[in-house]
Order: structure tokens, then C-alpha cells, then sequence
């Protein structure tokens, strides 16, 4: 995640830096606490907050629980790991519902902090869910702002109610009012008020709030807070709960690339959890925040139940089932992994999935160098085949390639290149569906020692890794297959080459199961 970017990197160099010690002195402590308290300021975290965090972190880690660990340095990324949880919020909290229909949902905030397009998030989000969200164009301050409720909701599917046009005009306790009676009479069993910010703290704007609050008892009142405005976080939040006062925050804007002190800052100055955070400027860029897994991402440990859960909505089981029986009997074609790419774009951004990896803060020269648009052309390439030729691309001779590269706009290398990583991504998958450790060409298997045969036991040297073919002609093929493969930091459409952080066993096994396979 973007806004975490730096303080992942410092403190991912500050626990680097530990693993070289097989026992932790008082001074590696002071010294570890004293880069993390530098990270968490840089990153601009309240400062009350930050001392109170290295403080618990400088007791624990002088305390019993690493002195007697066998690994002290993974201890103490443990113990951070812990602590950050718990400035976050500790444990996750969902919306509560009222008893009797409908839940009422207030939102707050500054002008421009993103509350109208949470509102259009948060209404897609709840429509998935089976509600029937009604939206309510309470903010009539703003210019157009009714306009624009009007328009997201209409993106979002939700209905909306906005009686009066703003820009100035009308009262909007009254609309606020009447929206929960419209959603009462038209059977909605959410309704979601759009209120009006400021370019600033103000008596009139915390007086209207106030008002729209005591006229309708909302269920929920989330303040919307703009994560990149750093320290002022604090002070806007602790204005809007004395004002107001609200039982939520979210979190908007989390895939920029400020430093994301509003984050670290928030739950813990107003006591008030983080229900939901912007991952970015579409309408399903909305996820439910985890403070266990947000502590895993800053801390370059990733965030694998996230990516499942999105892989889970966003494939199909019953397809699933049958793509993981074609790869168990080589009958996985093309065509098939077109499909598959389908599925995939479904679920976002291919360069903020890999980003949820473990370990892949390592790699972020590769991340950033990565463009989304090659599964667009991985796609167009093999939209640009007929079908036969998709079922078996054995059949693709060097006139059926260039009309293919032409077709899709792209180089007959390119054509020749997906073909290649699609013979060894089917056959890397295919070992993954039978419950086996894949090998990637010029490494080995994962989890063994990069260089490493996987043929007849024997060694190579690290720089003689090649096809071992006796034709000219096609050990310069492999070769080339093999370099494309394994060649850091390049982004094609089957990822960003051989050079990843290797899979745990509980990885393989999570992968095996989104196979269809137990």
C-alpha cells in the first residue's frame, strides 16, 4: 500500500539489521526503538502516540519473552507487529445493524476527505450483501454536490433520494428527516446521509452536524478522514468527536502516497475504530479494515487473507473445480487461460495484489516497474487467435505468429515469449494442483537453493543455467525463454519474473485450496 511505502522500508531495514544478532544487548534495543521512533515520526504519527508505542515495545522487548526466545530478532518484529495492532484498534468491528429496519448511517467530515464517494462505495458494497441501501443528499453547501451523490449512486446501482438541487439552497436536517421516512415507506433497509464538510473546523458546520444527528439517531456516524493530511488528523478528529462525536472512521485516500500518520494516529487519539478503508478512485476500491492485517502489510508480512477472500468473490467455485481438473490432466488450454484472466481483472489491480505478497516490499523497484496494461495485451494477444490455435498452440507455425503479433499490435517475440510462459506457468500450475512444489526454470524447486537441477540430482554453477539441447536452433530458443523467465524486474503478463519471495508451505496449501483441492 502506497502511503505506507517509506515507514515499511524503515522499519523492514530496522529489523534487517537484528537478524544479524544471535542475542539482543540493551543497546541493540535502545538503538531498534530509537529508528522505529524516527520511522513513525517521519511518517508523521502523532507524537503522543509514538511515544507511547516505542515505550510498550522498549519494555517487552527487554522483558522474559525475548531474552528466553530462540529467535530474539523475530520476537521483536513480533512484538511490533502486536503493538501496531493495537494502535490500530486491536480487533476488527463491523457495522452495526438496528433491530428494526432501517439502519440509519451518518457520514462526517471535512469537505473534499471523500465522503460522497464513500457513500457510493459503501451503498455497492451493501447492495452485494443483499440491502437495499437508500442514499440521501443531505450536503447542499457544496457546488453540485447533489449532482454527484446523484451520479455515484446511479454507478453504484442504489437509489437516492435529493429532493432540493444545493448549491446553497434548502434545509438539510429536513431532507436528512425525510430521507429516513422515504426509506421507511419504500422498504430500504439502509439509509446513507450525505452531509456537508468544510475547508475547515467551524461552528456552523459542527452546529449542522449536530443537528442532523439529533433529527434522524443515526445507528452509525463514520467520519470520513482523508489519510494523507498527516498530523492534522488528530486535531480534526478530536474536534469532529466533540462536536459530534461518531462511533466509526474511515479512512480515504490510502492508496496515495503520503505517509500515513492519519492511520496510526486516529483509532488510538479518539478511541473510535477503523471500519473501512479507500484503496483507491473506483467504486469497488473499498475494503473492510483489519487491524491485524494492516500491521502485516506496514511490516512487509503481507496480507494473504485478503487476497484470498478477494479471489474467493471474484471466482467461481463450480469454474473453479473445473479449471483445477484440467490442469490435473493436461487439458488446460489458452482459451482456458483467457477465461482465467477474465476472472482476474475482476479482482483489481494485479500490481496492488502482488503488493499483499509477503516479502514483496523487497521488491519494489519490480512492483513499480510493473504496468497493468501487459494483461491487456496478454489478453488481446490471445483474443487474436482463433480457437483451434487457442486449444493448441502446438499448432502455431511462424506465419500463424505474425498475423497473431499484428492483430493484437505486438512484436512476434512477444507472441513467441507468452507462449513459452504459458507452457511453464501450465506446467507449474499443474504440479501446484496435485499437491506437488513447482519448479520455475533456472532456480529449481521453490523452497529449494536458487541454481539448483531438479533433474538427476546434479549441480550447476549459478552462471551456466541453460537448455542443454544438442540443435542450435532451439537450445537458443529455451535460452531465450529462460532469460525472459528469470529476468528481474521485468513485468509481463505471467507476473514480474523468477525472482519472488518464496512460498511457505501454508501459502502452497492456501493456493491448493483456491484449486478446489483440499
Amino acid at each position: 500500500m502506497a502511503t505506507f511505502g517509506t515507514l515499511s522500508d524503515r522499519l523492514t531495514e530496522t529489523f534487517r539489521n537484528l537478524r544479524t544478532k544471535g542475542k539482543l544487548t540493551p543497546a541493540d534495543v535502545d538503538g531498534t526503538v530509537r529508528e522505529i521512533r524516527r520511522a513513525l515520526l517521519d511518517a508523521d504519527v502523532a507524537l503522543a502516540v509514538v511515544k507511547e508505542f516505542t515505550a510498550k515495545v522498549r519494555e517487552r522487548a527487554l522483558g522474559d519473552e525475548v531474552n528466553k526466545a530462540l529467535n530474539p530478532a523475530q520476537q521483536v518484529v513480533q512484538i511490533v507487529n502486536e503493538e501496531l495492532i493495537a494502535i490500530l484498534g486491536g480487533q476488527q468491528r463491523r457495522l452495526q445493524f438496528a433491530k428494526t429496519a432501517p439502519t440509519v448511517i451518518m457520514l462526517a467530515g471535512l469537505q473534499g476527505s471523500g465522503k460522497t464517494t464513500f457513500a457510493g462505495k459503501l451503498a455497492k458494497q451493501l447492495e452485494k450483501e443483499g440491502h437495499t441501501p437508500l442514499l440521501v443528499a443531505a450536503d447542499l453547501q457544496r457546488p453540485n454536490a447533489v449532482t454527484q451523490l446523484q451520479v455515484v449512486a446511479q454507478q453504484a446501482g442504489a437509489a437516492v433520494y435529493a429532493p432540493e438541487p444545493g448549491n446553497g439552497i434548502g434545509d438539510p436536517v429536513r431532507v436528512a428527516r425525510d430521507g429516513v421516512d422515504t426509506a421507511r415507506r419504500q422498504q430500504h433497509d439502509i439509509v446513507i446521509i450525505d452531509t456537508a464538510g468544510r475547508l475547515g473546523v467551524d461552528a456552523e458546520m459542527m452546529k449542522q452536524a449536530s443537528d442532523i444527528r439529533k433529527a434522524v439517531d443515526p445507528d452509525e456516524v463514520l467520519f470520513v478522514i482523508d489519510a494523507m493530511i498527516g498530523q492534522d488528523a488528530v486535531t480534526t478528529a478530536r474536534a469532529f468527536q466533540d462536536g459530534v462525536d461518531f462511533t466509526g472512521v474511515v479512512l480515504s485516500k490510502l492508496d496515495g502516497d503520503a505517509r500515513g500518520g492519519a492511520a496510526l494516529s486516529v483509532a488510538s487519539v479518539t478511541g473510535r475504530p477503523i471500519l473501512y478503508a479507500s484503496t483507491g478512485e473506483g467504486l469497488d476500491d473499498l475494503e473492510a479494515f483489519h487491524p491485524d492485517r494492516m500491521a502485516s502489510r506496514i511490516l512487509d508480512l503481507g496480507d494473504i487473507l485478503t487476497l484470498i477472500e478477494q479471489a474467493q468473490t471474484a471466482f467461481d467455485e463450480a469454474e473453479a473445480m473445473k479449471m483445477a481438473e484440467k490442469l490435473a490432466t493436461d487439458q488446460f488450454t489458452l482459451e482456458d487461460f483467457l477465461d482465467q484472466l477474465q476472472q482476474v481483472k475482476k479482482m483489481g489491480s494485479m500490481k496492488k495484489m502482488l503488493g499483499m505478497l509477503p516479502g514483496m516490499g523487497q521488491m519494489k523497484q519490480q512492483l513499480d516497474d510493473f504496468d497493468d496494461r501487459e494483461i491487456d495485451r496478454t489478453e488481446a494477444i490471445i483474443r487474436s487467435m482463433t480457437l483451434a490455435e487457442r486449444r493448441n498452440p502446438k499448432v502455431l507455425n511462424g506465419s500463424r505468429r505474425l498475423r497473431i503479433a499484428r492483430g493484437s499490435g505486438v512484436t512476434v517475440t512477444d507472441v513467441n515469449q507468452l507462449v513459452q510462459r504459458f507452457d511453464q506457468a501450465a506446467k507449474m500450475m499443474k504440479t501446484v494442483a496435485r499437491g506437488g512444489v513447482p519448479s520455475i526454470p533456472g532456480m529449481g524447486p521453490l523452497g529449494g537453493k536458487p541454481g539448483a537441477s531438479s533433474k538427476r540430482g546434479g549441480k550447476r554453477k549459478s552462471g551456466n543455467v541453460g537448455s542443454r539441447s544438442g540443435n542450435p536452433a532451439k537450445r537458443a530458443a529455451e535460452n531465450a525463454g529462460i532469460a525472459a523467465t528469470t529476468a528481474p524486474g521485468t513485468g509481463a503478463g505471467f507476473g514480474l519474473g523468477g525472482r519472488g519471495a518464496e512460498p511457505t508451505p501454508q501459502d502452497l496449501a492456501e493456493i491448493q485450496k483456491l484449486f478446489g483441492k483440499s
